[in-house]
């Protein structure tokens, strides 16, 4: 949430109120942003000397009193990017580069001038629930601020999911939308969770083929009109649910005689419930009042919020949620009392229907998790330009930089996973992706996901230390990122739910996805062959693919359990080792640089495959697993020997 001004700034000259009811007065003053570009050595010298004669003025010599610490502040997003324009650069055929470099230029210029500080209102102004008005009707009207109202209009205006869907750069369009996303997402006050569930409405519908019924809904989702874009929700989780749809998916749907439904249940947990529309998962009732039990008892659901008239549709909101991010978006417990609907699935293929939106959301979700890190490193890195500790910057102090590096090579892995994942959906959806691209994007959606959402969380905490004190300030706005951040490891599946998806990945391929997995990996590191500086990544990789096919072997043969038990550290071992290919492929290239060298070295410094020496020490047999219910709950009052 930094942007080029301080985070409280506002874009118009009425100051708001901080949620205590009092505005906080600004603590630094504006500087220029230092940079080390070719031929501003000079100058980075001359203000790095500046500030460290001004700390070492005598104080009654000081024109104010006011500077205590210099504020770190980036410029255009996009331009600070080295690793985003080099991969661009490498990937994009000349032609769409030049258009797509012309477009995150600008598109930069308008997030560090105009959407900055719209995200940054709606983190001041959360939205309010009004169930009553004033005469004593009931409205359940959520009232969100004029800023996220604003952000909307500028989603439609960026074409930020229409991009996807218009595919003017044919199979590069979703690279495209994805980029720009990964630019926003930092300074979008949290309406980057609803776009996740509008692109992910809009892919469903797109691969239900977009039936009559839907071409209004679609049109509107994918709209560059302000004043016809919509959103979406996805409610999904009920009270017994979470993850677990199949089982605790409890709304029912009743058929009428026009055709349409009737949803009947109530939703414990949905995001962005200001949507316009939704898409949602019910039990049809038969002609002799029964449900069917089980995901295949599930069918999909497109309904709109409110009806012409703005009234909602037969929805009562029961209460917003007290979360300990994402504040800027409502999200809200909904009883469904009879809402209309219009079944889109098959009747009890819901589940199947709607993995296209998950696959989506869970690509959002990446770009979230990238973007944090990429926010919070910037912002350290400057601050360590500026801040004096111990009689010097804190960028001259080796172990302070070094721990910044170690965050930026994690980055940088997770960067070129995202960037490799939406390629492969650009192909998939341009129908130019082979069969085995197919099963390797499959496996790759829920690895990146649970890998990067962990990785994410461990950064900008570690980033938000970087700044000392300051880092748990809220007006420097660090605080906003480092909880948003932390739901990413929960949306969209948690760690473990999806280290067993990447299982059913494999049986669903019949173990066909590792070998397109070792087959790629292996091409990659190929590549690599000519570059002597990389040797030392490249055989490292190349022992971990080894272990990991070994794994795979041996902890196959010992059954399914053994599997689950190894099912997360199994996942992280097929993160690292892919990322490690991206970073010696990034860094094998002609123009590479001797960064891109040293991230590629570092990151295959770390154990690239935990599972394999977790199976050599025993840690997935049936004794470990009783060691570890012993663990947990020895001594606890379920064990019987509580109070």
């Amino acid at each position: 949430m930094f942007t080029c001004r301080p985070p409280w700034w506002r874009s118009s000259a009425t100051c708001k109120p901080w949620r205590s009811g009092r505005f906080l007065p600004r603590v630094w003053p504006s500087c220029k942003p230092i940079s080390t570009t070719t031929g501003q050595v000079q100058q980075v010298g001359t203000q790095e000397k500046q500030i460290l004669e001004d700390l070492e003025m005598p104080l009654a010599r000081r024109e104010t009193e006011s500077l205590f610490q210099e504020q770190p502040e980036t410029g255009n997003q996009y331009l600070e990017d080295a690793l985003l324009r080099s991969y661009l650069k490498t990937h994009l055929p000349p032609k769409v580069l030049e258009e797509v470099n012309r477009d995150l230029e600008r598109f930069g210029n308008r997030l560090l001038t105009k959407i900055s500080p719209l995200g940054w209102e709606c983190e001041l102004n959360p939205p309010v629930f009004r169930q009553y008005d004033a005469w004593g009707r009931r409205v359940d009207r959520i009232v969100t601020c004029s800023a996220w109202r604003r952000l909307k209009e500028i989603v439609a205006e960026e074409g930020l999911i229409a991009e996807a869907y218009e595919r003017r750069y044919s199979n590069w369009s979703r690279l495209h939308q994805a980029v720009k996303l990964y630019l926003f997402s930092s300074s979008s006050g949290g309406f980057s969770c609803p776009l996740a569930m509008t692109d992910g409405a809009a892919k469903v519908i797109e691969s239900l083929g977009i039936p009559g019924s839907l071409k209004n809904a679609f049109d509107h989702l994918t709209s560059r009109d302000p004043e016809k874009f919509w959103t979406s929700g996805q409610w999904m989780t009920e009270r017994r649910g979470g993850s677990d749809v199949a089982n605790g998916t409890e709304t029912v749907a009743r058929k009428q005689a026009d055709g349409t439904y009737r949803l009947y249940g109530f939703k414990w947990f949905t995001s962005a419930a200001d949507s316009d529309v939704t898409l949602t998962l019910a039990r049809v009732v038969d002609a002799e009042g029964q449900v069917k039990q089980g995901s295949s008892g599930l069918s999909l659901f497109f309904l709109k919020v409110r009806d012409e008239e703005g009234k909602l549709n037969s929805i009562r909101v029961q209460r917003l949620k007290d979360k300990l991010g994402t504040r800027q978006m409502a999200t809200a417990e909904l009883w469904l009392d009879g809402a209309k609907a219009e079944l889109i699935s098959a009747e009890g293929r819901g589940v199947a229907s709607i993995s296209n939106m998950l696959n989506i959301t869970r690509i959002h979700n990446v770009i979230g998790a990238v973007a944090s890190m990429r926010r919070m490193i910037s912002l350290s890195r400057e601050y360590a330009r500026r801040r004096v500790a111990f009689g010097k910057l804190l960028k001259d102090h080796p172990l302070h930089v070094q721990t910044i590096a170690r965050m930026e090579v994690q980055t940088r892995g997770a960067f070129l996973l995202l960037m490799e994942i939406v390629r492969l959906l650009g192909l998939v959806e341009t129908d130019m992706v082979s069969e085995q691209d197919q099963l390797l994007l499959r496996l790759l959606i829920p690895v990146a996901k649970l890998y990067t959402g962990k990785q994410a969380s461990a950064v900008v905490v570690e980033a938000m230390e970087s700044f000392g004190g300051q880092g748990y300030m809220e007006d420097t706005g660090l605080p906003v990122i480092v909880r948003d951040t932390l739901v990413l490891p929960i949306w969209e599946g948690t760690t473990n739910i999806l280290s067993l998806d990447v299982l059913r990945s494999l049986t669903k391929s019949q173990g066909r996805v590792m070998a397109v997995f070792f087959s790629t990996v292996q091409k990659k590191l190929e590549l690599a062959s000519s570059t002597v500086k990389l040797d030392p990544a490249v055989e490292r990789m190349r022992d971990a693919v080894g272990s990991l096919a070994r794994f795979t072997q041996a902890a196959g043969s010992k059954g399914a359990a053994t599997m689950e038990l190894a099912a997360r550290d199994f996942s992280y071992a097929l993160a690292r080792i892919y990322a490690g290919a991206l970073l010696i492929e990034h860094a094998a290239r002609p123009d590479a640089s001797a960064t891109d060298v040293s991230a590629a070295r570092r990151w295959c410094n770390q154990e690239l495959c935990p599972a394999a020496t977790e199976l050599e020490n025993g840690s997935y047999e049936g004794e470990a697993a009783l060691a570890d219910s012993a663990l947990v709950y020895e001594g606890s009052p379920a064990c019987g020997s509580g109070p």
